[in-house]
């Protein structure tokens, strides 16, 4: 019987220890997980701030440009009125000269 109450308690300790050190390894396995997967998401987190950022300043660049379109818009028809302007007097003294 003597065999038998040391194989059991000899089962029990071990099976404590292997929990303890199975527990341990655990704990700081799952603490470097846990810390690598922090680190994913701040990576994934930059990442979408600077595709915002990149959305965000491609189309204040969009808006830019056609407000300077409307801009050399407005620069070509005032070019054009004053080409207008300065063909009516060119030929009006042209004729009075004739």
């Amino acid at each position: 019987m003597s065999n038998k109450d040391g194989f059991v308690s000899g089962l029990i300790a071990g099976a404590a220890f292997g929990g303890l050190v199975g527990g341990l390894l655990g704990i700081l396995i799952g603490t470097s997980i846990s810390d690598d997967t922090d680190l994913a998401e701040n990576l994934f987190d930059t990442q979408d701030t600077e595709k915002q950022k990149s959305i965000k300043e491609s189309e204040s660049t969009e808006k830019a440009r056609q407000s300077l379109e409307g801009k050399i818009a407005q620069l070509n028809q005032a070019i054009d009125e004053v080409r207008q302007q300065i063909g009516d007097v060119n030929g009006n003294l042209v004729n009075t000269e004739q």
